[in-house]
């Protein structure tokens, strides 16, 4: 392996200049200078866009200004020891150590461990101080190498089992807090392991039992269920989203940007705390959930089928919802007519030459098409994210192109899915293709999209889009000529399907097929699947709205942690929220989950039965406008559903007794 750093890739007590940008050029300089870089102008272009995003100054006189650049040919290291020193961010002034870290778009793994090593060190207070002690390049070198060398480094903190609770716990003492963290920056070299051991550190000191995930370029362990399921709160110290985020729901959460990991490690432990005792403080929402085998790096086919497919519904969703609530609001504002006249306003009329109808029918054209064209990126988007899951960022360009061929061969969203499987299989394999090492970095920006779109789409073309429109079609006649028992039936089973665990798996099922639905339907010629997604939202918002009348009508049956959940779900319900209802859910399972389960099954057979139908796939009673002329035979149903899952939940509470803990397992005798 190449050395990162040489005795000519560092300056002492140097002047650099007096700006971010001077010493960065100045740097880059030194690594073309020694043959490690193709450009130093462009290197230094790509160290300035990343100082742009964030500061890379950090407590203590330090900075690591870095980069991944395409001029770099090999992984490295320049260092300087300025005088005078030099304002990069931070907050307890100027910098007079500068790490330079250039890393090539390719780097291999071993080198970002390498580089990651080195910036876990840099939070550490001995090490700096040997640094300014040094008096040679020479011992900088060896400095830096001894904390770089292939010995594994110290994890920050422990992650693979939940915590042992201590003797003074057991003893009777107040438990001790437990904290989880995530922390990852753009470039996944720097920020990342520095914010996760600064945090990891204080918490140490803090007394808090507390155990970190870095999500950086040289790879990630995912924290152990078990150590999630234990912790009280979460902090999300990032600068790109949290990957597999939907294993941390229902947990309170504080999210920041990376650098104050780093910066104000103690404030966010201390808040994070506050927010665990804190009944409503933010906690992270339900979306896709990362299975226990996913988690221990064994995920079987099923189960990463499952993950593809919620990730793809997952990112769906907002062209679905901005699509949706704009149609709507086009029609709210120009009348249905709108369908017919909204191509001929926007472009033979503009806003200071409206069309004779007036400003009104204009807007609506210009809300009606923005939300059409949205609503046009809902299958491409679910085949580019169902990719996605599968082979990350090289399966969305050939995902996002077969789900498009999908949608022009008439295939709808049962092509989408197919394409997106095709595609992010098709991407996950040729990268796993043992090629040259000066073919890595084409891998992921041209080879993978450019073979993953052949094959993908190429089969779509040749082979299966065809008969996946006729099935497409097929479908979409069987849901419009439904009527009668038959969508009255349909409705109560998603009803139950989005009561039965509130956001979980099932309840992803029935919300995904309603979202899906969404793309085929029309309110002239195809409305049944705007009906299901009626149903699912109305039976989705019983529960909390359930939870938060049964607390009002009989609060002497609920805590008082439960009766200030309660006042929360009346909102959660009404924006069709159903995890509002997991906190009494959770506590008393056996007798809340089957309440919900009855009432919302209600909702959803008398949504379809009534044939109220809603455009808009969330929002609850605020999207009442994309709901037509139907909207009070909406809120009819899920009044009554919820007034049958309140009355269900108080008269269970109050005639069937909950089992005392462990009271199903009668007490061992030591032999």
């Amino acid at each position: 392996m190449s050395e990162l750093i040489t005795a000519e890739l560092v300056l002492l007590d140097a002047d650099l200049g007096n700006s971010t940008g001077e010493v960065i050029e100045k740097l880059a300089s030194l690594v073309a200078e020694q043959g490690r870089a193709t450009d130093a102008g462009a290197l230094a272009a790509d160290g300035k866009a990343r100082e742009a995003k964030t500061a890379t100054g950090v407590p203590g006189g330090i900075a690591i200004p870095h980069c991944r650049s395409a001029a770099v040919t090999v992984p490295t290291l320049a260092m300087a020891r300025l005088n005078p020193k030099v304002d990069f961010g931070a907050k307890d002034g100027e910098a007079d150590l500068v790490f330079f870290i250039a890393a090539p778009d390719g780097a291999d793994q071993a080198h970002l461990k390498l580089l990651s090593k080195l910036a876990r060190a840099l939070v550490k207070k001995s090490f700096t101080a040997s640094l300014r002690a040094a008096q040679s390049e020479a011992q900088i070198v060896e400095l830096v190498r001894d904390v770089v060398s292939d010995a594994p480094a110290a994890a920050p903190a422990p992650a693979a089992a939940a915590p042992a609770p201590a003797a003074e716990e057991t003893a009777g003492a107040p438990k001790k807090k437990s904290i989880v963290a995530v922390t990852a920056c753009p470039t996944g070299i720097a920020h990342t392991y520095m914010a996760a051991d600064s945090l990891a550190q204080t918490a140490q000191e803090m007394g808090v039992d507390f155990a970190v995930e870095t999500q950086g370029s040289s790879g990630s362990t995912p924290l152990d269920a078990a150590v999630i399921e234990a912790a009280d709160a979460v902090i999300f110290a990032v600068d790109v989203d949290v990957r597999d985020r939907g294993r941390f729901a229902g947990k309170p959460v504080i999210q920041v940007p990376v650098k104050r990991g780093i910066d104000e490690p103690e404030k966010l432990i201390n808040d994070a705390i506050a927010a665990s005792e804190d009944p409503q403080a933010r906690r992270v929402p339900a979306g896709t959930t990362a299975t226990a085998e996913e988690k221990n790096g064994s995920e079987s086919f099923g189960a990463g089928l499952k993950r593809a497919l919620l990730t793809g519904v997952s990112y769906m969703i907002p062209f679905v919802a901005g699509g949706g609530l704009l149609i709507a609001l086009g029609f709210l504002l120009g009348g249905y007519a709108i369908t017919d006249v909204a191509d001929q306003y926007l472009t033979e009329n503009t806003l200071f030459n409206l069309p004779d109808a007036g400003l009104l029918a204009y807007l609506g054209a210009v809300a009606f098409k923005i939300g059409g064209l949205s609503m046009g990126f809902l299958v491409p988007a679910l085949g580019g994210y169902i990719a996605y899951a599968y082979a990350d960022r090289p399966g969305i360009a050939p995902g996002f192109t077969a789900g498009a061929v999908a949608g022009f061969m008439g295939a709808g969203f049962i092509g989408g899915i197919v394409g997106g499987l095709i595609a992010g299989l098709a991407c996950r394999w040729i990268n796993s293709w043992n090629v040259p090492r000066w073919m890595r970095g084409l891998m992921p920006v041209v080879i993978v999209p450019l073979l993953g779109s052949i094959i993908a789409s190429g089969l779509m073309f040749l082979f299966l889009g065809g008969p996946i429109a006729k099935l497409t079609e097929a479908l979409n006649n069987w849901l419009s000529g439904m009527s009668g028992t038959a969508a009255a039936v349909l409705g109560l089973v998603l009803g139950l399907m989005m009561a039965v665990d509130l956001g979980g798996p099932v309840n992803k099922v029935a919300y995904s097929f309603a979202v899906a639905g969404l793309g085929t339907a029309s309110l002239a010629d195809n409305p049944a699947p705007m009906m299901i997604m009626a149903a699912v939202m109305a039976a989705g918002m019983v529960p909390p709205l359930a939870m938060a009348l049964a607390t009002t009508i009989s609060a002497k049956l609920f805590t008082e942690a439960e009766r200030e959940n309660g006042k929360a779900a009346w909102l959660l319900g009404a924006a069709f929220i159903s995890e509002g209802a997991i906190p009494f859910a959770a506590a008393d399972p056996l007798r809340v989950i089957p309440a919900s389960m009855v009432g919302a099954g209600v909702t959803g057979s008398l949504i379809m039965s009534f044939n109220v139908v809603s455009q808009a796939p969330h929002g609850g009673i605020f999207v009442f406008f994309a709901m037509n002329n139907t909207w009070p035979l909406f809120l009819l149903a899920t009044l009554i559903g919820t007034v049958v899952s309140a009355a269900v939940v108080i008269v269970l509470k109050k005639y069937v007794r909950k089992a005392p803990v462990g009271a199903a397992e009668p007490a061992k005798v030591a032999a």
